[in-house]
């Protein structure tokens, strides 16, 4: 785990306003997508037949080819425990070693990172919710924020939810914000969707109900943050896990 000297925000037990994730990432190797999927499903078999405790996770397939996997944590002090002891002890050591060596020469690099998923700036008027049936394609959009603008960036964020709510669009978000672990500061934004046309079709109709204000809002954003970028792929429910109580 990296440790970050200088952080933008406060190592206090979490609030109401975010919940927190530790973000494992892979980035796969050409030709061994399928040989990290195996990987992948071994390991969730073993969670489920030993209904291992101490962790959960979502994860996400990107079109190019990184996986990064979300575990929920309550605060900083989790970052010290093991999360996969559990599951050790309940299969024995060389077992589970086996399991992760299915992993080592199938990515070029991979790392930990947190985010934090903002209640007060997503737009999810029919509750929060990460997942949800048949919407499994996501578009996460990310607004680099130079030195010096994170309140701008603030301000735009709660614009936008403001003129969103007030317009009743059916354009859903969640906002995460960079944190431990990463080198730049940043906003991604989540959108869910059954394809990429949904996603496309409901954006051309929110332009449309927006209208002027809207534009004038998004050429700002585009002003303020530093560069954007987009990631597409999909969330796998099929290799997620959900401890079972």
């Amino acid at each position: 785990m990296i440790y970050l000297l200088f952080m933008s925000f406060t190592l206090n037990a979490q609030s109401d306003r975010y919940q927190m994730y530790v973000v494992h990432e892979d980035h796969i190797k050409d030709g061994m997508k399928q040989k990290h999927e195996n990987a992948d499903k071994a390991l969730l078999d073993a969670a489920k037949e030993h209904n291992m405790k101490g962790m959960d996770w979502l994860t996400f397939q990107a079109d190019d080819n990184r996986v990064m996997y979300l575990s929920p944590i309550n605060n900083f002090a989790d970052l010290d425990k093991n999360p996969f002891e559990d599951l050790q002890k309940k299969m024995g050591k060389e077992a589970f070693d086996k399991l992760f060596d299915s992993f080592e020469d199938t990515y070029s690099k991979h790392g930990d990172y947190i985010l934090r998923l903002d209640n007060e700036l997503s737009y999810m008027p029919d509750g929060m919710s990460q997942t949800s049936d048949g919407n499994n394609y996501r578009e996460l959009v990310f607004y680099h924020i130079p030195p010096g603008k994170g309140d701008k960036a603030e301000e735009l964020a709660r614009s936008v939810k403001k003129l969103y709510s007030e317009k009743g669009s059916k354009v859903h978000y969640r906002v995460y914000k960079s944190g431990f672990g990463t080198m730049e500061n940043y906003f991604m934004v989540a959108v869910s969707g059954k394809d990429k046309a949904s996603v496309e079709k409901a954006r051309n109709e929110n332009m449309e109900l927006i209208g002027e204000e809207g534009k004038k809002l998004f050429a700002e954003i585009e002003k303020t943050a530093s560069k954007q970028e987009v990631v597409t792929g999909h969330t796998r429910p099929d290799l997620s896990y959900i401890t079972e109580n």
